[in-house]
């Protein structure tokens, strides 16, 4: 399928900077296929679903990915910058790095500030493996499991999107924004954003209608928010990303979906991982693996009956998820009138609330 069919203008101003406060203050647009449009907000969800209904979260945590040090080569360093995209095995990781063109494998890197204090982590250091396409090198980190965990977590910073880290720099607010209120499981280094929305208000309006809350986790990379580069989405290569759904949780969504209950799915992440673990008669197994799963127009889904999500990237897999669960010409015309109605865009905008069209079940 052509990707240009998935490519849409959207105005530099109604990208997000920072999020709504509270986080269910965000608008949301009900996308009906077939019946039209309808502007609310986030705290109107329980609205908009039923007693029985399962909520489905991703409660993966954003680690501090981005890394900013130097390069060491004999007596000339330069400033350098990775933002970790894949973890490896207990000492290595995938990065992309700013500027690539000054690295080259065997150079050393360090990241963060010396100190006097040894119970302090003083700083991270690093051998570059491997320089690959767009930026992405493998480095080798001289600390390995925990250890590792806990040096990226002192000198990192939270891994902005480009389109945001581009306009102003991660500060302290990121922390905690860029973090959903239920975030438990180290590995994303990216956020699953459906799920910043989500208030702890919001959750008890949630638990009072009668809609049940259930978790999954699926370690967001870095390449789910890409746009495809290929002209043909038959040439895109999805990147694996690493997830789990319990017994307890598959068993409890299926028989509440026999009950008649509906299963929403709250975000991309979430709906990805349950299609994954569903078998062809809709079925949702446990699940503890990776995922590549791409879905454009055609597929049919077999878990998910609704879908909350935020706007997406112009030509990207996400785009083309959500056209493929509301219609390629639905999602095309809810995009403009969001645009037109000042709807703000991507990881820190706004949320849209879709119902699936006919074709897609």
């Amino acid at each position: 399928m052509r990707v240009d069919l998935f490519d849409f203008d959207l105005p530099e101003d109604r990208i997000a900077l920072r999020p709504k406060l509270p986080r269910d203050a965000a608008r949301l647009l009900v996308v009906e296929p077939g019946r039209g449009l309808t502007d609310a907000f986030v705290r109107d969800l329980p609205d908009y679903l039923r007693p029985g209904d399962q909520l489905v979260l991703n409660d993966t945590r954003v680690i501090r990915a981005a890394l900013r040090g130097e390069r060491i080569r004999g007596d000339a360093t330069i400033g350098v910058g990775l933002n970790l995209t894949a973890r490896i095995d207990a000492s290595h990781w995938r990065a992309l790095a700013k500027p690539a063109r000054r690295l080259a494998a065997g150079d050393r890197l360090h990241f963060g500030a010396a100190t006097d204090n040894a119970c302090l982590i003083a700083g991270l250091d690093a051998t570059v493996t491997e320089c690959g396409e767009g930026g992405e090198v493998a480095v080798a980190f001289d600390l390995a499991g925990p250890a590792l965990d806990e040096a990226i977590a002192a000198v990192g910073e939270t891994p902005l999107p480009p389109y945001i880290a581009s306009r102003r720099p991660p500060d302290d607010f990121d922390r905690r924004d860029y973090q959903t209120v239920f975030a438990r499981e180290d590995g994303a280094v990216a956020a699953p954003t459906a799920g910043l929305h989500f208030t702890e208000t919001l959750l008890a309006r949630l638990d009072a209608a009668g809609i049940a809350r259930h978790f999954v986790t699926l370690h967001v990379g870095a390449g789910t928010f890409l746009p495809v580069k290929a002209a043909d989405t038959e040439a895109h290569n999805m990147r694996a990303e690493w997830g789990t759904i319990s017994e307890k949780t598959a068993a409890a969504l299926n028989a509440a979906r026999q009950a008649g209950g509906r299963i929403v799915a709250v975000g991309t992440t979430a709906l990805r991982l349950l299609e994954t673990a569903a078998d062809a008669d809709g079925a949702i197994h446990a699940f503890t693996g990776e995922t590549s799963l791409f879905i454009t127009p055609g597929y049919r889904f077999r878990a998910v009956d609704v879908l909350t999500t935020n706007f997406h990237l112009p030509r990207s897999t996400l785009f083309m998820l959500v056209s493929a669960f509301s219609g390629r010409d639905t999602m095309l015309a809810a995009y403009r009138h969001a645009i037109d109605a000042g709807y703000r865009f991507y990881s820190y905008g706004d949320a849209c609330l879709l119902w699936p069209q006919e074709e897609a079940r």
